[in-house]
């Protein structure tokens, strides 16, 4: 008897579409707020968000909390989620330098936006496209983040901070009224 072929994507459904992920609703300024920095082990992901940072504490007088995701290429657990939506009123997480962990960042944002939080969300521009189809799985096609050049992890830190610097505005504008990226 010859091997049967499995098809992993599972059979297509035709039910009527789910709606799509619910976006938080934005802040109408940073001043004050209290910002989560979710970090993924990625290389140089951590001087990225810290200098993130330091320039929104600089700028806005915000005050920053941070957490290290255990593991970068797989979404934050639900309970790590709800702690950081409570503790936080906006969330910067990245930096998505690969194909993992750029969808595992874009479902984040979607899960963390669900549960009532504003989110910018940092991919390289060469993982557009896997932070776009996690988005869409999730139930938030078109949904918007920030991007910087790839790559990011062998960058000497000077580099690494100018390159949160130049994503500043980006995402300021993804957790503000400013509105999202391309908006």
């Amino acid at each position: 008897m010859p091997n049967a072929i499995l098809d992993p994507t599972g059979p297509l459904k035709t039910s009527a579409a789910k709606p799509a992920a619910p976006r938080a609703p934005r802040r109408a300024s940073l001043k004050g707020a209290r910002v989560g920095l979710l970090i993924n082990t990625k290389t140089n992901a951590r001087p990225f968000l810290e200098e993130v940072g330091r320039l929104l504490t600089e700028r806005y007088g915000v005050t920053v909390t941070k957490r290290t995701k255990t593991n970068f290429a797989v979404p934050e657990p639900e309970d790590v989620i709800k702690e950081m939506a409570a503790e936080s009123d906006v969330v910067v997480t990245g930096v998505g330098d690969c194909g993992s962990c750029s969808a595992a960042a874009a479902a984040d944002g979607v899960v963390f936006e669900a549960a009532g939080v504003p989110v910018a969300v940092i991919v390289t521009d060469s993982f557009r496209a896997t932070a776009d189809a996690m988005a869409a799985l999730r139930g938030a096609p078109g949904y918007k983040y920030a991007t910087t050049a790839h790559p990011v992890a062998v960058l000497e830190e000077d580099a690494v901070k100018q390159r949160a610097a130049e994503a500043l505005d980006d995402i300021v504008a993804l957790i503000t009224d400013e509105g999202p990226v391309g908006e």
